[in-house]
C-alpha cells in the first residue's frame, strides 16, 4: 500500500478533527483510527504542528525550504573559496626547502 504523503495544512485539519473527536467523548485511539492515520503518527503530528494554524504552518515550511536552500548556497560558496584559495597556493610556484 503506497504512503500518502499529507500537506500541512491537512495535517492540522486532521489534528483539529482529532480534538473534535476527543471532546465528544471517544478515545484517543479511535479518533486517530478514525482519520485513517496510526497513533504514533498522530503523535509525531502533534509534536511538530500542536498549536499552530494552517497559514502559520505554510509559512514554517516555507522558511524551512527556503532556509535549506540558503544551506546549500553557502555550502556550495565555501567550497568554491576553498577550491579557489587551494589555487592561488598552487600558481606561486614550488616551494624550495633549505635543508
Amino acid at each position: 500500500m503506497p504512503r500518502k504523503r499529507h500537506k500541512p495544512e491537512e495535517i492540522v485539519a486532521k489534528l483539529r478533527q482529532v480534538d473534535v473527536l476527543v471532546s465528544q467523548g471517544k478515545s484517543v485511539a479511535d479518533a486517530v483510527r478514525d482519520i485513517g492515520v496510526t497513533e504514533v503518527t498522530y503523535y509525531r503530528w502533534r509534536q511538530e504542528f500542536g498549536g499552530l494554524k494552517s497559514d502559520q504552518v505554510k509559512r514554517m515550511k516555507d522558511l524551512e525550504a527556503e532556509n535549506a536552500r540558503l544551506r546549500r548556497a553557502v555550502a556550495d560558496l565555501t567550497l568554491d573559496k576553498l577550491i579557489l584559495a587551494e589555487a592561488a597556493r598552487g600558481t606561486e610556484g614550488p616551494r624550495q626547502r633549505n635543508f
